[in-house]
């Protein structure tokens, strides 16, 4: 109350252009204070009052009071709290930090797990085409008519955004000619895949979920996507994906979205939207994500899935729309062999992509190997805090999968940490910042092709400060250190994937787009971590809440060490703990 009284004091003698910038300041926060108060509360904001927020965010001090209301909604206002001691140097690269020197862990010599999901995995259909049971056309024609199937079927629960049925037939012909000759490439040689939107493929459009891009087909292949080709595997068509990848819910108002397989009247999750309900529908035994924040782990949690991000720079990000220091690319499966099969093929050194000098190099089949070392003596961390602060049955579901894991040799470790608990407020920043800078230009020129609640986030984060970024990455170089001090004593880091499964979702909202600031932490809380890091993070299909609706662990492993993520994911599969489960759309299995 006194402040007013103190800047009269104190500025009696300035210049009458400074008092009048002083002025202006104080009206500003004091508009600021009056416009926060009158924004709806959280959680979930939509219709008209999306609309008007929308038009509020279009004035600056509009935009700084949004601003605010993420800032703690979002946890990130915590982080001006923290002490010195937290924050480390300004980084220079983004080299992950490994805990200790590579391990040479117990091998049981179990080999892969059986396979037991519901629909039929890419190992099935090899066997059946080695046999001559079956052939990659009559495969390929399959899962065309199940996507053209979804998209009329009134599931809502299609997948694909954008076919391309000639290029994939073609392929499968010239697979079906292989496998006749007795020469098949390797162990997805004929298998559909699909990709997601934001990863070029040759004679697709390449927009990652919005309008505001252009339409023109990409002219050639994402890395990734060529040497999935060159294996042998199918590209059926894009998948749809949230609007700039910006939302990990799973809307769009500029796609035709898909909804969760398990229950319709929820979201899939994002960012790789598509490419989770393309698996979990059983569509496809794999499919190509992306993930900044968790957008891989986050649409197999909730569609029942597994899902990896491997270290940073083991995989090219060659051909991807996005770039910054916190996006990977990555497979989602029906099981852990194929999640190891597309690492196996794809991770390696690209000229295009100068992050992948980081990668060590390591023997051939390291991963598939990897699947049947089993979890003897493997020390797995557990962030008490974290734990505890988990919704219980989300915490339980997930304490039971591990719980066989420690029957199976491994032990379970309570761990304090400072700075875990803040990885998503740090993690919100890290890539809003870069995110916001690369739409600022879209925003200003056309927001009428961006989505209501995309405009107000960007509006937003353009009000975050060169100083709030840095600070931010301070702090993330303090949870680097932290978490590479946990590694040199433990193996795995493990948590619940998110801390909600999937929620409901009205047409509207569907249709019109939402915020819910609260949402958007749940769905992050455990996940961003693991990309600040760039430490491999997986996660696995565990169970169900008491409507049926996916639960998933996260296990998060040391750099370049994704062979005791396998290890572990793979043991949870061998046992039952661990696998996808049928949904209540599927697509019809051959």
């Amino acid at each position: 109350m006194r402040i007013p009284c103190v800047v009269a004091i104190v500025t009696t003698h300035w210049p009458t252009e400074v008092l009048r910038a002083v002025k202006a300041a104080l009206d500003v926060a004091r508009d600021l204070r009056k416009m926060a108060a009158m924004l709806p509360p959280p959680p979930r904001i939509s219709g008209k009052a999306l609309e008007a927020l929308s038009k509020l965010a279009r004035h600056r001090v509009g935009a700084m009071a949004i601003k605010q209301v993420f800032r703690k909604d979002l946890g990130v206002d915590r982080l001006d709290r923290l002490p010195p001691t937290f924050r480390g140097r300004i980084p220079l690269d983004n080299a992950p930090l490994m805990g200790r020197a590579p391990r040479t862990p117990h091998d049981s010599k179990l080999g892969a797990p059986r396979y037991q999901g519901w629909a039929r995995n890419a190992a099935s259909y090899v066997a059946d085409f080695m046999r001559g049971n079956l052939d990659p056309v009559v495969l390929t024609e399959h899962v065309i008519a199940q996507t053209k199937a979804l998209r009329s079927g009134g599931s809502n629960c299609s997948p694909v955004y954008e076919l391309c049925e000639a290029e994939a037939l073609q392929a499968a012909r010239a697979s079906r000619e292989r496998y006749a000759k007795g020469t098949p490439l390797g162990p997805l040689d004929g298998i559909p895949f699909v990709v997601k939107e934001e990863m070029a493929v040759a004679g697709l459009r390449c927009q990652a979920g919005t309008a505001v891009k252009s339409g023109i087909p990409a002219e050639r292949d994402a890395t990734m996507v060529r040497i999935l080709r060159e294996a042998g595997a199918i590209v059926i068509g894009s998948s749809a994906m949230t609007e700039y990848g910006m939302s990990p819910i799973g809307f769009n108002p500029k796609r035709p979205m898909p909804r969760n397989p398990h229950d319709p009247r929820c979201v899939a999750g994002g960012s790789s939207t598509g490419t989770g309900v393309a698996v979990g529908t059983g569509l496809v035994p794999f499919g190509l994500g992306a993930d900044g924040g968790g957008s891989i782990r986050i649409p197999a949690s909730l569609n029942g899935v597994f899902g990896i991000k491997a270290t940073w720079g083991r995989i090219s990000r060659a051909g991807d729309v996005f770039g910054g220091t916190v996006e990977h690319v990555g497979p989602l499966a029906c099981g852990s062999a194929e999640l190891a099969d597309v690492l196996e093929i794809t991770a390696g050194l690209d000229q295009e992509d100068d992050q992948t000098i980081l990668a060590p190099s390591g023997p051939s089949g390291q991963w598939r190997s990897a699947l049947g070392r089993g979890v003897k003596g493997l020390r797995i961390g557990m962030y008490k805090h974290e734990w505890q602060n988990a919704p219980w049955h989300i915490a339980q579901t997930c304490r039971q999968a591990l719980s066989v894991l420690e029957a199976a040799g491994a032990e379970l470790v309570e761990i304090d940490a400072d700075l875990a608990a803040f990885a998503g407020p740090i993690g919100v920043v890290s890539i809003g910042g870069p995110a916001a800078a690369d739409l600022a230009l879209d925003y200003l020129t056309q927001p009428e092709n961006m989505g209501l609640d995309l405009r107000i986030s960007v509006a937003a984060l353009l009000e975050f400060s060169t100083v709030e970024y840095l600070d931010a990455q301070r702090l993330r170089s303090g949870l680097r250190l932290e978490v590479q001090r946990h590694f040199e004593r433990i193996d795995l880091l493990a948590s619940p994937t998110l801390a909600v499964t999937a929620p409901e979702v009205s047409d509207a909202e569907m249709s019109s787009g939402f915020l819910d600031a609260r949402l958007v932490e749940a769905l992050t809380r455990y996940t961003f971590l693991a990309n600040l890091t760039g430490l491999p993070a997986a996660s696995v299909p565990v169970g169900t809440d008491s409507n049926g609706r996916p639960i998933g662990l996260q296990l998060c492993g040391d750099a370049w060490d994704e062979a005791t993520v396998f290890a572990a994911i793979a043991e949870l599969e061998r046992s039952g703990a661990a696998r996808c489960m049928s949904p209540q759309v599927r697509a019809d299995q051959l």
